[in-house]
């Protein structure tokens, strides 16, 4: 969609800190993170939310597995190749404003926790901010080559 940002975002017409990319999906870090590390998984093709994603559509169920197998393999153990994670995750995905979706377009936040961390009560845009665009680059290197490693067949 023409004025959609993860649209944009997916193209490579906004740039973001991408930490893993396939035909399919977009993982890339959230421009109003609650930790280090937080990332948003989306996909290429255009779905507003849950709601709108037609039942039974081939490019929805490969969108979900994509997300699916991205998230997965933080969970899996990118928590011990990357210090950002040091105790969990938070996997989190909104279906409409009321729910605190704040962008139309289908994605999943996948939070890192550290050990001994507060969680938050809610979810809380921003509550985290890098301390230049250089630290931030340099989570989204390191989430990069950690995902890949796990990626690999």
């Amino acid at each position: 969609m023409d004025d959609c940002i993860f649209c944009k975002i997916a193209s490579g017409a906004i740039p973001s800190a991408k930490v893993y990319e396939s035909g399919r999906v977009v993982a890339f870090l959230d421009a109003n993170p609650m930790s280090e590390g937080h990332f948003l998984v989306v996909p290429k093709t255009h779905w507003r939310d849950l709601a709108a994603v037609p039942a039974g559509a081939a490019a929805a169920a490969d969108d979900a597995a994509t997300i699916a197998e991205v998230w997965q393999v933080v969970a899996a153990g990118v928590a011990a190749a990357v210090e950002v994670f040091g105790g969990g995750a938070n996997v989190l995905q909104c279906t409409g404003e009321e729910a605190g979706q704040t962008v139309p377009h289908l994605h999943v936040h996948v939070i890192p926790r550290p050990k001994g961390g507060e969680t938050p009560p809610q979810f809380s845009s921003g509550a985290f901010r890098y301390a230049s665009d250089e630290a931030r680059a340099a989570t989204a290197a390191k989430l990069d080559a950690a995902i890949a490693k796990r990626m690999q067949p």
